[in-house]
């Protein structure tokens, strides 16, 4: 195990994830209920994949996830674990004929949403005794977008499960009955002190229009990476419309937009490429986004269990943050907001509080990836002995089926793919583009 946490840059278990280790490892169904950012994907993936069976060609691990960005997620945390086991995901947004391509050969582990999951079942012949264990991740969030038809069907497809383990970030939901928990284990974390050190501040707008106090809040904290959450996808344009015209270099996030579009600009925000995200709720949980400083509410959501969601997003595993509400004069907050006394924040409060500009990266996308038999080390030796580029300016790469995001700083990024496009990693000629 030491091995594995050493890829995460981990020394040790966080109580929770001893606590959910015990009990997967004892076999017995669990609920665990703990907050955004705890490290509950890694939780549940090390004693099960402990479990798995090396002689066995099918399917034995099934986690159902709300979303794509989630399932990718859990297949990136999986496969960097090094277990040896196959893994694979299927989501909608992809070509169905890219999912039989992958389920050809069975993976130890499938993870997918349950619209894209249930569909597989009905049009693959795959065998589903070996299956024995059932995640659930966000169950409540899967529930709460209308999957519980799908959800359904799949349990029920499943005679031979003996393991069900469902997880969530709230304590809202109940636990479906269709799901079939047989004396299971509660770990709720939720209501535990936290040791994240999340600052709550007001931010007052001097005009009702409040972009303009946008712009110049995110002019003190820019070189931080945050969020701006949105309650509406027509708000986020608005939004990032008056961004691009003042200059202010962003990404958007919202259910509206291309599977192909919400990854790049997820890729980008993970990589140092794009500093700050305008989101909807969509973004508030179940993604892999680190080292968020900061997060605005440019509109306050409806109720306390989004706003605790969004908040979730920054002050993460031990780390420092801040949730900033902007605001017009003699806006009501709702109570959640009053409960928790934010303190009051001015400009001049955040213009000594302003950071100096980190350097800037650009994101490389690599016509090659998993498929082709190419590895971060074939393109990272690439990049540093063919583009003649010094470690510390190559980033982070994001290798995928097909292809492979890198990021580089952007003072070298033209000149490397003219040193390196066209090249051949394995047996395959790359493209290397700018995105």
């Amino acid at each position: 195990m030491d091995s594995i946490l050493q890829k995460f840059q981990i020394t040790a278990l966080n109580p929770m994830q001893e606590q959910a280790h015990k009990t997967i490892t004892e076999l017995s169904d669990m609920v665990l209920l703990s907050p955004t950012g705890t490290g509950k994907t890694l939780a549940f993936l090390l004693p099960l994949i402990a479990q798995l069976d090396e002689t066995c060609d099918e399917i034995q691990i099934l986690i159902l996830v709300p979303s794509r960005e989630l399932a990718q997620q859990i297949e990136q945390v999986a496969r960097k674990m090094g277990s040896g086991f196959k893994v694979n995901s299927v989501y909608g947004g992809r070509a169905g004929v890219l999912d039989k391509i992958d389920l050809k050969h069975r993976p130890a582990i499938l993870i997918g949403t349950p619209g894209r999951v249930a569909d597989r079942f009905r049009r693959d012949n795959l065998s589903l005794e070996h299956i024995k264990t059932l995640v659930l991740d966000e169950f409540d969030k899967s529930l709460e977008i209308g999957f519980e038809r799908e959800m359904t069907e799949i349990v029920d497809a499943l005679p031979n499960v003996r393991q069900r383990i469902l997880t969530s970030a709230t304590n809202n939901a109940g636990v479906p009955g269709f799901v079939g928990l047989k004396k299971p284990v509660s770990l709720n974390f939720l209501t535990k002190e936290s040791s994240t050190q999340l600052t709550v501040k007001t931010m007052l707008s001097a005009e009702s229009d409040k972009l303009k106090t946008l712009q110049e809040a995110l002019g003190f904290l820019e070189g931080q990476p945050g969020i701006v959450f949105c309650n509406f996808k027509d708000t986020l344009l608005e939004v990032s419309d008056f961004l691009f015209d003042h200059h202010v270099e962003h990404e958007c996030f919202h259910g509206g937009m291309e599977q192909f579009d919400r990854e790049r600009a997820l890729i980008k925000f993970r990589n140092g490429t794009c500093q700050l995200l305008l989101a909807t709720d969509l973004a508030a949980r179940g993604l892999d986004i680190p080292e968020i400083k900061f997060i605005i509410h440019f509109e306050l959501p409806h109720h306390n269990k989004e706003f605790t969601h969004r908040n979730g997003r920054t002050a993460r595993m031990n780390s420092e943050g801040a949730a900033y509400v902007l605001h017009n004069k003699g806006a009501r907050f709702p109570e959640f907001i009053q409960e928790i006394s934010p303190r009051k924040l001015s400009m001049e409060d955040l213009r000594h509080a302003a950071q100096p500009k980190p350097v800037q990266w650009s994101t490389l996308y690599v016509t090659g990836g998993r498929r082709d038999k190419i590895s971060k080390g074939d393109i990272a030796g690439l990049f540093i002995k063919q583009g003649q580029i010094n470690n510390d300016q190559l980033g982070t790469i994001e290798l995928q089926q097909n292809c492979a995001y890198v990021g580089v700083h952007q003072v070298i990024a033209q000149e490397l793919i003219e040193k390196t496009n066209n090249s051949k990693l394995k047996k395959k000629k790359v493209r290397i583009s700018l995105i």
